[in-house]
């Protein structure tokens, strides 16, 4: 077997990060994360009552796709050459002040000649990235802005799976993931160039904040969109009328249709992480575009009340049993608010 490229750390390991740790095992990169540990002077963050915290079904996602648990954050910072974080957005500042943390109080070996490179893939703004960005000024860690756009690599259905030698590579479908600043990963001296090739890398400026800020003009589209597809076919059923939404979706706007059905199925595990997506893109929108707070704030009410106040907050991506279907989710978000709205009562 090859020796790996290099080690990648990632944080966390939710379906995103599971699958671009499968992506880069699969072109011979190590990829490893932290394991809360109870006697590490720097925990992962957590929150007991949050279904989605750091758990027992995180760890077991890490071991069957064989990704190193490493025991603390600085065992982390010492073995790798890239760390990506990939969290939800309320806890991207929080990471990064651990690691930086880690770092400060545990350097790398001298062993590593290598600057190691820090990749903030979360879904924040560009005021939120600056901000970020701004703990590692007198760091030796370079800072990368980024983000993805567009759904967790998958290997390809028809990919080869025999050991001939001479078969083609496997192929996968990858998001985009998109980064500025003034450190281009293809330039990186570890494996710099292959990897921003196998994590589809497109270097849009040498500032900090236009990753970013892409990655939330691109998510209020879609995620916008969602939100919309919730209250209309939550009313609709409410109404007594969801069927006959569906079937003039059909006929009149069959694309609408379909874009809707789709949204409202995927969204509920990620609702959770959304509501403070939809206040980054708010904040985006007033300081960048100059309009109001108000859309999207709306935008993270609706996300709100799916996570935490129906029955659908509380699913997850590997083992869904709620909302599987566009009609399950309009009544139980219509449920939702019929319970929020007796106990304001």
């Amino acid at each position: 077997m090859a020796t790996p490229l290099a080690t990648i750390g990632i944080l966390s390991i939710g379906e995103m990060g599971l699958g671009i740790a499968k992506l880069l095992l699969a072109h011979n990169y190590n990829a490893s994360k932290p394991h809360p540990h109870p006697h590490s002077p720097i925990q992962p963050h957590t929150n007991q009552s949050n279904p989605h915290s750091p758990s027992s079904s995180t760890q077991s996602r890490a071991r069957s796709a064989q990704i190193t648990l490493l025991p603390t954050d600085h065992s982390l910072i010492s073995a790798s050459d890239y760390i990506l974080s990939i969290v939800p957005p309320r806890d991207a500042l929080a990471t990064a002040h651990r690691i930086i943390g880690a770092a400060q109080s545990h350097p790398r070996p001298p062993s590593k000649k290598t600057p190691l490179y820090y990749i903030d893939l979360n879904a924040i703004s560009p005021r939120s990235a600056l901000q970020i960005s701004s703990l590692f000024t007198n760091s030796p860690i370079r800072f990368i802005d980024g983000g993805i756009i567009g759904g967790a690599p998958k290997p390809h259905p028809n990919n080869n799976s025999g050991d001939d030698d001479d078969a083609a590579p496997p192929s996968w479908s990858k998001p985009s993931l998109v980064v500025s600043g003034p450190d281009a990963l293809r330039d990186a001296p570890v494996s710099g160039p292959n990897l921003a090739e196998v994590l589809n890398i497109q270097h849009l400026a040498a500032t900090i904040g236009p990753a970013s800020g892409l990655k939330m003009c691109f998510a209020s589209t879609t995620k916008g969109f969602t939100a919309i597809a919730i209250q209309s076919f939550t009313t609709a059923y409410r109404l007594g009328v969801l069927p006959e939404l569906q079937a003039h979706l059909a006929a009149y706007s069959p694309k609408t249709g379909e874009l809707a059905a789709k949204g409202l199925v995927g969204m509920p595990p990620k609702a959770y992480r959304w509501v403070r997506e939809m206040e980054e893109i708010a904040d985006t929108m007033a300081e960048e575009g100059g309009f109001e707070r108000d859309m999207f704030a709306g935008v993270s009410e609706v996300y709100r009340v799916v996570a935490e106040e129906t029955e659908l907050g509380g699913e997850k991506t590997e083992s869904r049993k709620k909302g599987t279907t566009p009609e399950d989710v309009a009544r139980l978000v219509g449920e939702g608010l019929e319970r929020k709205k007796v106990k304001t009562e």
